[in-house]
């Protein structure tokens, strides 16, 4: 059955517009448009192998919907220029790519596709529509899927009711009532998606609706009543056509080769050198970032180890191998939880073996017992001289140990390889595959469903397991090699990667696995106090809005706030409601009572639910501690992550937030220990920007905000009164964080004016900060990123947007992100110093958290002056800066005395 391939271009123009960087090229023409656009192409040949197909796109002039409606797209801004000298080489790629464009005067993209897929379903093909447009869905029928590759999301009947509440045939009724405020198709006000699904659901049809308007009550009833003149346009405006007389039918649209000439015109006019590399011997597809390599295997050769001569086989292989890629197969997501299922290797490309261990179901077949193979195997996993490769090596280092393993002799992980590399993307094997080798890999999903169907994959029939394991195992050894060229290339994020992350990853699986003592009987009375105040709050919160109501609701609580209490609309949410989020009542918290104690209630509700009550919950049966997770491949900076139970939000600020901390507490003959590097923000501030009166401060040993108190205010130091520090430390950390004149008045509360002369002195008294942002944001704009110290890069996509606000937000981000990713960069030297300290001196010391600038121990009582000794050392040592980095350390029973 012939399938047909239908791309919407207009949209994904659109979409990778805004969504990719500003990349130009040497003659400044912007280029990130068409090398997204033509990178889905790439990646949607690979995925459908569609032997028709067509890339449609609108074009210029009014349209059949304008005639009808003067206001259709009215309110669409003009196309920016960077997107408009786009659009020639976009069209000229597409069509050198061998993919036949679509253009009908007079009519739109989405009717060209409507009609296609019409007359591909009544000849009896597939089809298959790939855009970001809802409005598509409407064509969704047997046959017919709705594709997104920006997001990966496939929907056919099913997903389409799934994820909008009603059928395909029901999109244009469900349309009709929201609107469409991209196309300025007014819907019924205060109509949004759960309104209409509930009416359609009632109802049936839109015209059933109408006929029954009357019955319809409240506020929203009325504003039906008074839209239904209009919803007869709505609808004719929202229905994708299919009935338009085309010059070509979908036989026409059968797919070409490649016009290499005219592709390499393009790409060396567009300067897109690695496709360039690639275009002599393209025959799968390559993304832009990826690279060509001569390595790639031929073909694909897996096999299933189930006897043991096969298993003697890969011993062999994996003991010779100078690297071996591995993963393990197992029966949780959860590290501590986590048993096996089966194990992969894999030493050359395209050659991988799975060895299931634990696959079970009638149609399994007979497995080698696991507790002899990994017997047979302990020598080799425990032995450091054989290295080993994996995708978060972290986790499988967990897997086993639960089973009394030590992992050792991890050499390579392509998680931090691209972490490194890449911060700025996503790093899971199926995104690393499709972006680096241009390949669509099996995804878990694929093999075990998804929802309430999901099966272990113990359930997985074991030739399946097979292809998904093996798989796995040979991208991550070809990935590898890609990123290995790479660091050749770019010594600095080499050493990161050797000198910091590896070794952190090896401290933090320490961490993970040792977790944190908690006082369970301290969370319940904290968990208690804070319902009792919460329900005060409440009572509270009732009497100042004159009636009882669900503080949780933010329908009822906008109809309070903005309806009845009057108070002003500071944002709107996407369905044009006023918004109710913290942010909005932090402002209205400065001028009235009712924001300022809903916001009291939510960090108690948050306190109580996130931690004293989950907490006691989540303690490890088998060890009596709480074991959190901490990722280093989240936040862009290079800060960790904590997860499951994450412990680096919990609020110190406040009392309840630091009974929390103490909860936290050390076993018998114990201390807990915090060690907390000083104001580490400012003092590399002072490092990059090399400003004197800064560096100076800090060589004496200076109150930094003291210091900065008497340059902006122009008093002896000894004078500076305490609100002048005070405003001084927001100062100084406001600057660090790109805070503007703006939010420093809102935040000190005072007048823009005064706000914008204390900047203007604090600039003036330290010339070398101001020096150092304006280089930073030149720097940023010509590489497109910022450094760390170490080399880390830190990378803005929105530097060059040509959106104010974004670019704005970028330069900020410019500013504040070699601070901050310096001052991770050495938290990570200090945990791996320390680690090793104590393992050298054979110290029974542990590190259990890492947060933020801080590390906590858990200490016996008798090595505590030697720790209290040796860790501002260690810690004061990893770098050597401008400034001293000065180490604070406290100790207690539990942390927040230790803090």
């Amino acid at each position: 059955m012939p399938t047909l391939l239908l791309v919407d271009g207009s949209s994904y123009l659109y979409r990778a517009f805004h969504a990719l960087p500003d990349l130009r090229n040497s003659a400044g023409e912007p280029t990130g448009a068409v090398r997204g656009v033509l990178s889905m192409l790439r990646r949607l040949e690979s995925q459908y192998a569609a032997e028709y197909r067509a890339c449609v796109f609108d074009a210029k002039g009014k349209t059949f919907r304008e005639d009808w409606y003067p206001e259709y797209k009215a309110h669409r801004p003009p196309m920016p220029d960077d997107l408009r000298v786009q659009i020639e080489p976009l069209h000229e790629g597409v069509e050198a790519e061998g993919w036949p464009l679509l253009m009908i005067d007079g009519v739109e993209a989405d009717d060209v596709i409507g009609t296609l897929t019409r007359h591909a379903v009544e000849a009896g093909w597939e089809v298959v529509i790939s855009t970001g447009d809802k409005d598509l869905t409407q064509l969704v029928q047997p046959g017919v899927r709705w594709v997104n590759t920006m997001t990966e999301e496939v929907l056919d009947e099913a997903g389409v009711t799934d994820k909008f509440g009603v059928p395909p045939e029901r999109i244009v009724d469900y349309l009709s009532l929201v609107g469409d405020t991209v196309d300025n198709v007014p819907g019924v006000e205060k109509c949004g998606p759960k309104t209409a699904v509930k009416w359609l659901t009632q109802y049936g049809t839109l015209d059933a609706l109408i006929e029954h308007a009357d019955e319809v009550g409240g506020k929203v009833g009325e504003n039906l009543r008074r839209h239904l003149d209009f919803l007869p346009m709505g609808r004719k405006l929202v229905t994708v056509r299919t009935d338009l007389d085309l010059p070509f039918e979908p036989d026409d649209l059968r797919a070409r080769g490649d016009d290499k000439p005219r592709l390499k015109k393009l790409y060396e006019r567009m300067e897109f050198r690695s496709w360039l590399r690639d275009l002599d011997g393209r025959t799968e597809v390559v993304p832009a970032e990826a690279e060509p390599a001569d390595d790639e295997p031929e073909g694909r050769d897996y096999v299933t180890i189930l006897s043991w001569d096969d298993f003697d086989a890969w011993l062999a292989k994996i003991e010779a191998a100078e690297l071996t890629a591995f993963d393990t197969e197992t029966t949780s997501l959860e590290p501590m939880k986590a048993r096996l299922v089966g194990m992969s290797f894999a030493v050359e490309p395209g050659q991988a073996a799975y060895l299931p261990l634990a696959h079970r179901g009638a149609d399994a077949p007979e497995q080698l017992p696991l507790d002899e193979v990994l017997e047979k195997l302990r020598p080799w996993l425990e032995s450091d001289k054989h290295a080993k490769l994996g995708q978060n090596l972290k986790y499988d280092a967990h897997v086993l140990a639960n089973h009394g393993i030590a992992l050792r002799g991890i050499r390579e992980d392509t998680l931090l390889e691209s972490y490194v590399l890449e911060s700025d993307k996503p790093h899971d094997m199926d995104s690393l595959a499709a972006r680096h080798l241009g390949v669509k890999t099996i995804s878990y999903t694929e093999v075990c469903g998804k929802g309430a169907k999901q099966i272990g994959f113990d359930e997985v029939a074991v030739d399946r397991a097979t292809e998904y394991a093996a798989e796995d195992a040979d991208i991550t050894l070809r990935l590898h090699r890609r990123f290995a060229r790479q660091f050749e290339r770019e010594s600095r994020l080499a050493d990161l990667y050797r000198d910091i992350e590896l070794p952190t990853m090896q401290v933090l699986f320490g961490m993970e696995r040792t977790g944190v003592l908690i006082d369970a009987f301290v969370l319940a009375q904290h968990s208690e106090e804070l319902g009792r105040r919460m329900h005060e709050l409440e009572r509270e919160a009732h009497e100042l809005a004159g009636q009882p109501f669900n503080l949780g609701s933010p329908k009822q609580l906008g109809e309070i706030l903005f309806g009845k209490l009057g108070l002003p609309v500071v944002k709107k949410t996407a369905t044009g409601q006023p918004s109710t989020d913290e942010d909005v009542l932090s402002q209205l918290a400065d001028d009235y009572p009712l924001p300022k104690l809903l916001l009291e209630h939510r960090g108690f509700a948050k306190l109580k639910s996130t931690y004293a009550d989950k907490l006691p919950r989540m303690v490890d049966p088998r060890t009596g501690r709480v074991h959190t997770s901490f990722s280093q491949a989240t936040a862009v900076t290079g800060r960790l992550a904590s997860s499951d139970p994450n412990l680096q939000n919990i609020p110190i600020r406040t009392p309840e937030g630091r009974r929390i901390r103490q909860a936290f507490i050390a076993p018998r003959d114990h201390l807990i220990v915090s060690a907390d590097y000083s104001q580490i923000e400012l003092r590399i501030m002072a490092h990059l920007s090399n400003d004197a009166r800064l560096l100076e401060a800090f060589a004496n040993g200076e109150d930094v905000h003291r210091a900065t108190a008497s340059e902006v205010f122009g008093a002896p130091p000894a004078e500076v009164t305490n609100e002048q520090r005070r405003y001084a430390k927001v100062i100084n950390f406001g600057l660090i964080y790109g805070m503007s004149a703006h939010g420093l008045a809102r935040n000190l509360g005072i007048e823009r004016s005064a706000a914008q002369g204390w900047i203007d002195r604090y600039f003036a008294r330290y010339p070398g900060v101001a020096r150092y942002m304006d280089r930073t944001r030149a720097e940023a704009r010509e590489r497109g990123y910022v450094e760390t110290v170490f080399g880390r890069r830190l990378y803005l996509p929105e530097i060059r947007a040509q959106q104010a606000g974004r670019r704005q937000g970028a330069e900020r981000a410019a500013i504040n992100a070699p601070m901050q990713g310096t001052a991770a960069d050495l938290i990570k030297r200090a945990m791996i110093a320390v680690d090793r300290w104590l393992s050298a001196e054979k110290m029974k010391s542990r590190l259990v958290l890492q947060v933020h600038d801080e590390l906590v121990l858990e200490v016996p009582n008798s090595e505590l002056a030697r720790i209290r000794e040796e860790l501002p050392k260690l810690m004061g040592g990893v770098a050597e800066l401008a400034v001293p980095l000065l180490v604070e350390v406290g100790a207690g029973d539990n942390w927040d005395e230790a803090h």
